[in-house]
């Protein structure tokens, strides 16, 4: 069977001597340590293809978009985020001295959604094990029927066609969503359809389908669903029904994602690491993809 648990480095040319010792090589050093650690992952599937990834030749994407005044929220958050500056400038010292708070609610711009966030019981933040969240990407690209329907819905169909052409999802596999909305970011009528302050009954984007969700949560046992739009139910949901799936199964959401167009349907190994809040039922979240320079995008 082909395998996902390949992530390594090239012998012989990354060994490196005590003397040798710089910033670089000590960063590419802890990165490929990473990468050794999740070559253990059973994280395999029937015939989509992986491969070995040299740290320091990978395209890193970035996934997140940027914190700022003109971040996307739900409608009905009670704010948005804020960052306070509380030093900035030469201080008595005779040194430059810089610091800010911020504050902003868990769900909104690039956010993690914990199980807790629909699921009595469900694992909180900062209790998702780090294995759901650094693991191979299966990206999944529904933007042409997404651009002629706004509510679309991934199709059972859809993932039929996707395996036939790559091989069953794989276990523990993070899926990702294409659905051309993250070129619509930040326009907070574009991405949401609908503008109106408070009210979230109006919103159109596309995003995950019942029965979809169903069959990766429960058939694949996929461990993430991530996507960018602003939620992995669609605009026009009601009951949720997608994050009481994925949440009773104990699957995190990753939502208003940056840059799916970047990576390729298979090869990429996604990092989603959000802030651990305590308790949190979800929080922003830092999250990029490592490409091996064999894979290209493929739209």
């Amino acid at each position: 069977m082909a395998r996902f648990d390949e992530f390594k480095p090239e012998t012989g040319s990354d060994i490196v001597r005590p003397r040798e010792l710089d910033a670089t090589r000590v960063a590419a050093t802890a990165a490929l340590a990473v990468g050794l650690l999740f070559a253990t992952s059973s994280v395999r599937a029937a015939s989509v293809k992986s491969s070995s990834i040299d740290i320091r030749a990978a395209k890193i994407v970035d996934l997140t978009h940027a914190f700022d005044d003109k971040t996307i929220y739900w409608p009905t958050a009670p704010s948005n985020f804020e960052l306070k500056k509380l030093a900035y400038g030469q201080t008595e010292g005779g040194y430059f001295y810089a610091a800010n708070s911020f504050c902003a609610p868990e769900h909104g711009g690039t956010h993690l959604d914990a199980p807790i966030h629909f699921a009595d019981g469900g694992k909180a933040a900062d209790q998702v094990p780090l294995r759901q969240l650094i693991a191979p990407a299966v990206v999944i690209d529904v933007s042409a029927k997404a651009a002629a329907d706004p509510d679309y819905r991934l199709s059972m169909e859809d993932l039929r066609t996707w395996e036939k052409k790559h091989g069953p999802i794989p276990s523990g596999a993070i899926v990702l969503l294409r659905t051309g909305w993250g070129k619509r970011w930040p326009d907070r009528k574009r991405y949401l359809g609908d503008d109106t302050p408070g009210d979230a009954s109006k919103l159109h984007f596309p995003s995950y389908g019942k029965e979809s969700a169903e069959y990766l949560v429960r058939q694949r046992q996929v461990g993430a669903l991530g996507l960018d739009t602003a939620s992995i139910d669609y605009g026009p949901s009601k009951d949720f029904v997608v994050h009481r799936v994925a949440s009773a199964a104990g699957v995190p959401g990753l939502e208003n994602l940056a840059n799916l167009d970047q990576l390729p349907e298979t090869g990429a190994w996604v990092f989603a690491l959000p802030m651990k809040i305590a308790r949190g039922s979800g929080g922003p979240l830092r999250i990029i993809a490592l490409i091996p320079a064999s894979a290209e995008p493929q739209h």
